[in-house]
This record gives C-alpha cells, structure tokens and sequence, in this order.
C-alpha cells in the first residue's frame, strides 16, 4: 500500500486550483484524473472559451446561489472573491476581459486551453503530481486514515480531496463516480439532476419560432430571471430557460414556463397602447404595435386567442386585449423536460451542504474527506458563477487540507 499525504480525486477546475493551494503548502500532493487529460470540461466551456468568473461582488455573486446556497458559499466567496480569481488569472499570464452586459468574464485570448494550462502548470509548479488515465474504484477510511483504491493500487492517505464532478456532460468523464462513495460513508446525497440544460416542449408553435431569440424574464414558481431565450427546434435554449432547468429537472410533471416577452413593459402600459392605438384613424396592426419580431407577435396572437394574427387594433375586444396582454407579460410554453446531462453544463443535487463545514469544506462526520465543486449540491446560473464557486470552494479547501495536524 503507498503512502501518501494528500490525495486529490478529479483534475478539473477545482481539482487543479486545490493541487497548487495544497502543494505551495509544502504537502506531498497527488492527483487522479480517470481521463487521458486534465481539465476536459474546462476546454469544453463556454463554446471553448471559459467564461470563468464573474463581474459581480462577492456577496451579490453568492446570492444567485438561493438562500441556503448563499449561506453556504459566503465564506469561500469571501475567501477567494471573483475579483480574485481574475488577479490570480492574471499573475498567471491569462488576463481577463468582461462581457458586461452579462457580467461575464472570459480570457482575454478567447481560448480556454489557456485557462487548462495555466491551472495545470501552476498545480505541477507548486510541486503537485498529477497522474491521468487514474481510475478510482472506491474511497474509504478506517483507523488508520484514508484508503483511495485504484486499478493498480490502494493509496493510503492523511486527507482526501473530493472534486470529480457530477454527471453532467458525461463524455467528458464525469458520471456520477463518488456518489456511491458518499453514501457508503453514511453521507446523504441529493439526488442528482440535469442544470443548465435547454428545455424540450410539446407545443409545435414554439418549435415553428426555431433560430428566434429575445430579451426576456423567464417566471416559473418562485423563480424568475432576466436572460435571453431563443427557440430552438425542440423548445426553448439560451440562458433563461437554461437557468431556470433545475426547476424543470425536479419537476414532477409538465409545467409552463412564462415568458414576459416585454419586460421594460409593464402589464397597463401595454393595455393603454393598445387602447390609445385603436382610437387613432386608420388603427395600425399589431405587429406594427407590438415591438416583437412579426412571426413572434402572430404566434402570441394565436396563443391569446385572437381570430387572426395581425389584427388591426381596433378589431380587438377588450377581453381579447386583456389576453393579449397577459400573452405578452407571460407566453406559457408548454414543457415536458430536458434534454438531459449529456447537454447540461452543469449538475443540480450531490452532497448535501449539511454534512460539509462551509468554511474549510471538510466532511463533519469523516476529519479529514474534504468535498467541493460541483461534487456538492450548489447550482449557481449560467454567466461564471459555477467557476467561481469550484475555485472559491477549491480554495477552502486546499487552504484546511495543507494546515498541518
């Protein structure tokens, strides 16, 4: 059995910037990585170019996590804000450019190998060792320490760094591994779901609005967002729908995500538009009222009920401008599902936040077992805030792992 001092499974976002943390420690560091490469959803992200943090604070960007996610990762965020990630970026040759509009921040270069090699390179020069095409079958403890079995060997270990991911995009080596490890230690485990995935729907009339995208707030439950949507041939993609997905995903049935087609709009001023507009000599039609796309404002005149779907304003009654209206503040799309974790960026569920101290991010029940990234039950939105969260929590926990015992 060889012995080891720290043993980090999964060489991803998280993986690598825990490696350099704990190696810089002066800790004999070892990582695993089952696939022939470091960092294979990193060069994936993005459209292969990494939108790695974000713009957003430290304590706005943990409150797009929810209630209880926020207070979890307050402490990592706190610890390593998104300011830093980009100054650690930048001393490590990436510089970082911003996307404001979304608050989003990419390598300056648009390419994220860049991002990969900068996080290896930093791991192996802190004096990690990183050892791919390393498989590990089962983690387990006894009084002795820590036990990492592989194909080839059991490696015994003074702590156990946990970050191989969830089960999204599985193509990429992610699938759901430590899960079964998890529960064998007693730990509960969310039950894992696909996030940051597109919609599939059942309505023909939507998927007739294929390649059409627009600003708008996407409202299911409780939730809402202000994000682009953009029809696809199988319902709905783009980052409104595709944030509001968890929701989807733990649904127990079909449900309608709304869609407030105009959101600089409010329900009144659209009703008095309309109203002002059908007194006025020769009334325009709709779609020269309605500042939508001509085949979007047809299609909501046909889900409103209207009798065509370019009336001249006049011809509208006043119960089917009330519809109308309520159309345009919430086009119900019919949706039946996802497209699953093949296409998700990310996974919702793993470990619960409960069993993990969020301010060193070891396992309370088992000293020693650290979990982090998305291997935890922590979903942020699209625009760099699962990044942000895998390095911030990455931080946390090389920082507890390297503190001598």
């Amino acid at each position: 059995m060889d012995s080891n001092d720290i043993v980090i499974v999964g060489a991803g976002a998280a993986g690598l910037w825990a490696a350099a943390v704990c190696a810089r420690s002066g800790r004999d560091t070892l990582v695993l990585e089952k696939t022939g490469r470091t960092g294979t959803k990193v060069l994936a992200s993005g459209g292969s170019r990494c939108n790695l943090t974000t713009t957003l604070g430290a304590r706005a960007a943990s409150q797009l996590f929810g209630k209880e996610g926020a207070r979890f990762v307050s402490p990592a965020f706190a610890a390593l804000p998104p300011q830093a990630v980009r100054e650690r970026f930048s001393a490590l040759g990436v510089p970082t450019s911003i996307e404001a509009q979304f608050e989003k921040v990419f390598p300056t270069s648009n390419k994220a190998r860049d991002v990969r090699d900068a996080l290896q390179a930093d791991a192996l020069k802190s004096g990690a060792v990183i050892e791919t095409n390393q498989a590990v079958l089962n983690v387990s403890t006894d009084a002795n320490g820590w036990q990492v079995q592989t194909a080839s060997a059991t490696l015994s270990c003074r702590a156990v760094l946990l970050c191989c991911g969830g089960q999204s995009f599985p193509k990429t080596g992610t699938t759901g591994d430590a899960y079964a490890w998890l529960r064998a230690l007693g730990l509960e485990v969310v039950p894992p779901v696909p996030a940051l995935v597109p919609l599939t729907s059942t309505a023909k009339w939507a998927k007739a609005l294929s390649g059409l995208s627009v600003d708008a707030e996407v409202r299911i439950g409780k939730y809402r967002r202000r994000r682009p949507v953009l029809f696809t041939h199988l319902g709905l993609s783009g980052p409104g729908p595709m944030d509001a997905s968890v929701h989807v995903s733990r649904a127990t049935r079909s449900v309608d995500l709304l869609v407030d087609l105009l959101p600089d709009h409010s329900w009144e001023a659209l009703r008095q538009m309309l109203v002002e507009a059908a007194s006025r000599k020769g009334a325009p039609r709709l779609v020269r009222l309605i500042p939508l796309q001509r085949r979007l404002v047809e299609t909501v005149a046909m889900v409103a009920g209207l009798s065509e779907p370019n009336p001249r304003a006049a011809d509208i009654s006043k119960a089917q401008r009330n519809q109308l209206v309520n159309t345009l503040k919430g086009l119900p799309v019919p949706i039946d599902g996802t497209t699953g974790f093949d296409h998700a960026e990310v996974t919702a569920g793993g470990l619960a936040l409960h069993e993990v101290d969020r301010k060193t991010m070891e396992v309370k029940a088992h000293p020693g077992l650290y979990v982090f990234g998305e291997l935890l039950d922590l979903t942020g939105p699209i625009g760099g805030l699962n990044f942000q969260a895998a390095f911030a929590t990455a931080e946390l926990a090389g920082l507890a792992a390297g503190k001598p015992r």
